[in-house]
């Protein structure tokens, strides 16, 4: 039997049939068009499901289930997006709608946590029960999955650790606090800290780039010699590293995951995240931390995940 995972971004609406062997074997995408509503925005995820079945030579009779992966807050045992803003939807009954149109059971679970399931049962984290994914990108969202389930939370509250306080009273979150991980080890929050470099050492090549700086310009900066450039990432991989470790403290895990555009940096993300983790973590160097990769299945991850719920 086949399975239908769903990546529902803010843009477009990724539809995938996934086999047994966690292998995607035909996937297709329409936009989301979220200013339409909730109904018709689910429409297309049939529409997209459907085509997806059409492109694999299958019908929903082939086919066990389908899965959905949402940003924002997502009941999976009610299959409700709770709210999700960069959609607009707020108690939308997603899974109720998809199964009376296509007659398939439907799972819904938030897009971070789907990205984490997918890791281990196709990535980086195959036959691990235990793990954290950190995906680095315009916030930062983690995935966790302890003795072989995705730990949700109550009504799927849980796991939001990029809403956890680093710095007290720090920087301004999206989320309305002050200090979250997110406003420091985001790739928009090392662009902050770029620009605010760029703006005290003007000699820096990052002054160039302006109000377009990106993540990318601060680590060509770096690798150009750039000694304001080498600082700023110095200082972010220490943000990174210490919620990853407030992480391996909490949850004990056999492998964290970094996963987002930031992570396509491998080793010289990995490596000092390692060291870090490695020298701070709970019973130091008395304790054996866990394995540290970066994930494997990039925009995969959301179908596969989402198909495997």
């Amino acid at each position: 039997m086949y399975r239908i995972g769903i990546d529902l971004g803010g843009t477009n609406i990724a539809a995938g049939v996934v086999d047994e062997s966690q292998h995607i074997v035909a996937e297709t995408s329409v936009p989301t068009g979220a200013e339409r509503g909730a109904e018709a925005v689910v429409a297309d995820i049939c529409r997209a499901a459907e085509l997806a079945m059409a492109k694999a030579g299958i019908t929903a009779a082939h086919c066990a289930s389908i899965g959905i992966g949402s940003p924002g807050t997502c009941d999976g045992s009610r299959g409700v997006v709770v709210r999700a803003y960069n959609l607009g939807w707020f108690n939308v009954p997603v899974c109720d709608m998809v199964t009376a149109r296509l007659g398939l059971p439907c799972r819904l679970s938030n897009d971070a946590n789907c990205a984490a399931l997918a890791e281990t049962v196709a990535g980086a984290a195959v036959g691990c029960r235990n793990m954290v994914l950190v995906t680095l990108g315009t916030g930062v969202g983690v995935g966790i999955v302890s003795d072989g389930k995705l730990l949700e939370g109550v009504g799927g509250t849980g796991a939001e650790a990029g809403h956890a306080i680093l710095v007290l009273d720090g920087e301004p979150c999206t989320c309305g606090r002050k200090g979250c991980w997110e406003a420091y080890a985001s790739a928009t929050a090392l662009i902050r800290q770029g620009r605010r470099a760029a703006l005290a050492h003007p000699e820096s090549p990052m002054a160039r780039c302006g109000d377009a700086l990106t993540a990318k310009d601060v680590f060509d900066a770096a690798d150009g010699g750039d000694e304001t450039a080498q600082a700023v990432l110095a200082q972010y991989y220490v943000y990174v590293a210490a919620g990853v470790t407030d992480l391996v403290n909490i949850l004990g895990p056999e492998m964290v995951l970094i996963g987002g555009g930031i992570s396509r940096q491998g080793e010289r993300l990995l490596s000092p995240v390692r060291e870090y983790v490695a020298a701070n973590c709970f019973g130091g160097h008395d304790r054996l931390p866990p394995v540290i990769e970066a994930a494997r299945l990039g925009n995969e991850a959301g179908i596969i995940g989402a198909a495997a719920l």
